[in-house]
């Protein structure tokens, strides 16, 4: 499938891009002030973020204007906004971790299963407020009848792994605290069906959704059953290229510079992208008691080589593991609005993988 004019120039734009060796910042964005920072780059991801010197990242949109909504946070809303309400949820005022919780509009005596909610950027970028998360997420919580939390990841390079996947687990923890009673939120403790909890992430959330599924596989979480796993185009990678890296085209959700530097300013310190949380192909799971896997792959990600490697080693140690593919689109497509508004087939493949992981939800 040939990209779309608007895509193409997107690409192109992101490509031609080159850091400049001296600026001036104005940023500050959440609370509406202005600060001037100066100082040398020593690194960027064209259009994403930028590293300063004393370890400022910047992380304004610098892409192509018309691409910028999609990183635009959407306020929550409580009231019932196409089947879905939003809240956002201080869960541990000690370290400040919040959630975003997406509530569908449902008879009152139903009890919905939960999706825990890890987003992608790479451990480097995004929020989980930000519109193409809202956009997809609300449209999942309302087709699978799901209530979905979201955890607000602390992002590298300033917090580095595990840190978002401590946050991930410490969600899961919090959400066992609503179960016991220790805890209280209207939405989940009156709604929610804790024995039908599930992890689902985004490409670096998706590495987050398998790393935390290990990390509980050998705890006892009741009232809660984690009843499944949903790694969608996780990002599992090694040092040396694969075949579908070579040879897959770059998109506008991941091109191999990005994959290079957001893994390496996200892993440990010394660390390369062999490390177990990028790299678990062929990782021994056969003694854990690991759920359900939904592993949704993308037929044009740069990565499909080696997250089909994750596949097979899964199944060869004996796990139940599921596979949806879409075809003829690449990595995080679902997440790109406008390529779900101009080309036919990314609007159907996204419309087959909500039905995909609803499916999954229903059966498990």
């Amino acid at each position: 499938m040939q990209p779309q004019p608007l895509l193409t120039s997107y690409i192109n734009t992101k490509h031609n891009q080159h850091p400049q060796h001296k600026s001036n910042l104005l940023l500050n964005q959440k609370h509406q002030t202005i600060m001037v920072v100066q100082g040398n780059i020593i690194d960027q991801v064209s259009g994403w973020l930028t590293v300063y010197e004393g370890g400022f990242v910047d992380r304004t949109w610098t892409g192509p204007p018309q691409f910028k909504f999609m990183s635009d946070p959407v306020p929550p809303h409580h009231h019932f906004i196409d089947g879905v309400a939003t809240n956002d949820l201080l869960i541990d005022a000690k370290s400040n971790l919040h959630v975003r919780v997406y509530m569908p509009e449902v008879p009152e005596t139903e009890k919905l299963p939960i999706l825990i909610h890890f987003h992608g950027g790479g451990f480097c970028i995004s929020q989980a407020n930000w519109y193409m998360y809202y956009n997809i997420y609300t449209r999942i919580a309302r087709e699978s009848k799901a209530i979905v939390i979201s955890t607000y990841l602390r992002l590298a390079p300033e917090h580095r792994l595990p840190a978002a996947i401590d946050d991930g687990y410490s969600t899961l923890l919090w959400l066992r605290d609503v179960a016991n009673d220790k805890t209280y939120d209207p939405w989940l403790s009156s709604k929610g069906d804790f024995n039908r909890v599930f992890l689902i992430g985004d490409s670096s959330g998706g590495n987050i959704v398998h790393q935390v599924a290990k990390k509980v596989a050998r705890e006892n979480l009741q009232p809660l059953r984690l009843a499944g796993a949903i790694p969608i185009h996780p990002g599992f990678t090694r040092s040396t290229r694969s075949k579908s890296e070579l040879e897959k085209p770059q998109s506008p959700m991941l091109t191999l510079d990005m994959l290079d530097k957001f893994l390496k300013m996200g892993l440990p310190l010394g660390s390369t992208k062999d490390h177990p949380i990028t790299c678990p192909m062929g990782e021994a799971v056969h003694d854990l008691d690991l759920p359900p896997y939904l592993l949704c792959v993308a037929e044009d990600d740069l990565i499909i080589d080696t997250e089909m490697e994750f596949y097979e080693g899964m199944k060869k140690d004996g796990k139940k593991i599921e596979l949806l593919v879409s075809n003829g689109v690449g990595h995080s497509f679902y997440l790109n609005k406008i390529a779900i508004d101009v080309d036919p087939n990314t609007c159907n493949q996204t419309r087959k993988l909500i039905q995909g992981i609803a499916h999954f939800i229903a059966n498990n």
